[in-house]
């Protein structure tokens, strides 16, 4: 199993959920957050923008599955521009449901 944390732009969050649960993805989460990539920040005018909003999705698939969400994922957020986002994939050795208790996805 693994890991696909994306981070990406708020106006994109429900775009890259849609997508994923027409790919047949539906499990995951979102949580709102903000940080900054390699530009720290952005400067508009005389504004500094040190952390930009952004959100966090979250979802745990088996190994087979992760191109294709990644695929999904860079598809439906891609705006071309700097700040679209950035997708991190670590392997998961259990996963639990806490009301069964079961294991596995």
């Amino acid at each position: 199993m693994k890991m696909i944390r994306a981070i990406v732009r708020p106006e994109k969050a429900e775009d890259v959920a849609d997508a994923l649960a027409a790919g047949g993805f539906v499990a995951l989460t979102k949580m709102d957050v903000v940080g900054r990539g390699k530009q720290k920040g952005i400067h508009v005018g005389n504004v500094y923008y040190d952390e930009l909003p952004k959100v966090l999705i979250l979802l745990v698939t088996e190994d087979v599955n992760t191109e294709d969400v990644v695929r999904i994922i860079n598809q439906s957020a891609y705006t071309g521009n700097f700040g679209d986002g950035k997708i991190f994939i670590s392997p998961v050795e259990e996963a639990y449901t806490v009301r069964t208790g079961g294991s596995g996805l």
